[in-house]
């Protein structure tokens, strides 16, 4: 059976290890397996400490979510910019490597929530960009062991990639054992014309996959093809975990990076409890 997880944000941000020893215990009795960490500031956890926590609680790490605030880009940026977003993505892989996760995923090429129209001109510029940005970290990445998903994120929180097809194209000429696509469902939602069809576009490509409503909500609650999606997800050859990634709307920070302006079920643990029994008992009706 495919493993089933949940990212932090679900309840907190930024994550730290005292959140993870009041939320793993919880986290399991969800039935989870895996757990996704966000890393906001380069030392928030210590990730030799947050993994015997996950191991104290039968639970592994699926991957760490690279986060990408104001300054933090690898493209249209100076060279000091360009320095600390490329320190802080070694940092990234090494705290993967360090509590265990396989996977480092997120939209490294620029800040969330930075937007700006481009020629066609500028936009194949910010490409070549992105890829010489990202090809220390893809050596970096390579030597530990841990495999870079690149995230694409709706029109609204980036101009940079959007869709599965520029996501592919921004990481044609990047090494495939290396580099691949992290598939966000709430995104692709807006995006692509279907899931089916985006999750057939990237299939060998894909490295990471994050669930949620299509309001960011209870996976189950709406309107998605959660069985077409599923079943292409497994035609496409990914059998990795499936991490539900969603935010609280109680901290403030996260609320407004998010723009998560009201409570999307009846607690935050709806969201990981139902979304996992949910995800489960469809898979096995596969």
């Amino acid at each position: 059976m495919r493993a089933l997880g949940v990212n932090t944000w679900i309840w907190a941000s930024p994550l730290t290890e005292g959140d993870l020893l009041r939320l793993a215990p919880r986290i399991r009795e969800f039935v989870a397996d895996v757990v996704e960490l966000p890393l906001e500031q380069p030392h928030d956890w210590n990730p030799v400490k947050v993994r015997e926590i996950l191991l104290d609680h039968d639970l592994t790490a699926a991957s760490v979510a690279a986060v990408m605030p104001p300054g933090r880009d690898l493209v249209a940026t100076d060279a000091a910019g360009l320095g600390r977003t490329r320190d802080y993505l070694r940092r990234c892989v090494d705290a993967a490597a360090e509590v265990g996760a396989p996977v480092v995923a997120g939209p490294m090429y620029a800040a969330v929530g930075r937007t700006w129209r481009t020629t066609e001109a500028e936009r194949a510029r910010i490409l070549d960009e992105f890829r010489d940005g990202l090809a220390p970290i893809v050596e970096h990445a390579r030597s530990a062991g841990v495999l870079l998903a690149v995230e694409p994120l709706n029109r609204y929180e980036t101009s940079v990639l959007n869709t599965v097809a520029q996501t592919l194209e921004a990481i044609a000429e990047l090494p495939a054992d290396a580099v691949g696509i992290a598939l966000d469902t709430y995104h692709q939602n807006i995006e692509e014309h279907d899931l089916v069809g985006a999750v057939q576009a990237a299939a060998g490509r894909i490295a990471h996959v994050q669930v949620c409503a299509n309001d960011r909500g209870t996976p189950g609650t709406d309107h998605l093809d959660w069985p077409g999606f599923l079943t292409a997800l497994a035609a496409a050859g990914h059998q990795g975990p499936l991490c539900i990634e969603s935010f609280t709307a109680h901290n403030a920070s996260i609320a407004v990076a998010a723009s998560i302006w009201r409570p999307l079920a009846a607690t935050q643990d709806t969201i990981a409890r139902d979304g996992i029994a949910f995800l489960r008992a469809t898979l096995a009706a596969l």
